[in-house]
């Protein structure tokens, strides 16, 4: 790697500590601001089956699409923590919030005794990331969780859409052969397609 080029960690640092000085209203208003994008797009409206994840650390918050799915008799599927097998996470569709708790690491996430889905098929999976590059690139907490579930149970056909504030999106994420690239990134301010 070049000496100009920033790692992923370095990366990391820098934008989670952006992101973590956001002020609660600033979130509201600016996830309103990119939910309003998503809405407008054919891959939501026409979604049957879409994977979203319940926020952290001032993620974007996505919460506010679940009634918008349960509204319209979509699947809402959310990633658990996979008890026994580390570095993973079982789907499981939700049908309510209080569907939802604290999990592992104190994430929001389907409670223990809802069974995993077997067999899911989402249209759409909105993934959440500390950076995003505008090839698609996506860098997360470092743990590989969405890695690994985007590697090898999402099924190709699945529009990936990174959600992210403007200031999340860098110039160029140093890749890795077992990255999956977001098909689009969605700021406040640009659908950016990849």
């Amino acid at each position: 790697m070049s000496e100009n080029k920033t790692s992923k960690d370095e990366i990391r640092r820098l934008i989670l500590e952006k992101r973590l000085a956001l002020e609660p209203k600033e979130v509201r208003a600016q996830s309103e601001k990119i939910l309003f994008r998503l809405r407008g797009l054919s891959a939501w409206r026409d979604a049957a089956q879409v994977l979203l994840y319940m926020p952290i650390k001032n993620e974007v918050d996505v919460s506010p699409l679940l009634k918008d799915l349960w509204a319209k008799d979509a699947r809402a599927l959310l990633p658990r923590i996979s008890p026994g097998r580390p570095g993973e996470m079982d789907i499981v569709r939700v049908d309510r919030y209080e569907d939802i708790r604290a999990g592992v690491y104190g994430i929001p996430e389907p409670k223990a005794d809802l069974p995993a889905e077997e067999t899911y098929a989402p249209d759409l999976a909105l993934i959440p990331g500390i950076a995003f590059d505008r090839s698609g690139a996506r860098i997360g907490f470092g743990g590989g969780y969405f890695d690994r579930l985007l590697a090898g149970r999402i099924p190709r056909k699945t529009v990936l859409i990174g959600l992210a504030y403007a200031f999340q999106v860098v110039e160029e994420i140093p890749g890795d052969p077992w990255d999956i690239r977001m098909h689009a990134v969605i700021t406040q301010g640009e659908i950016l397609w990849t």
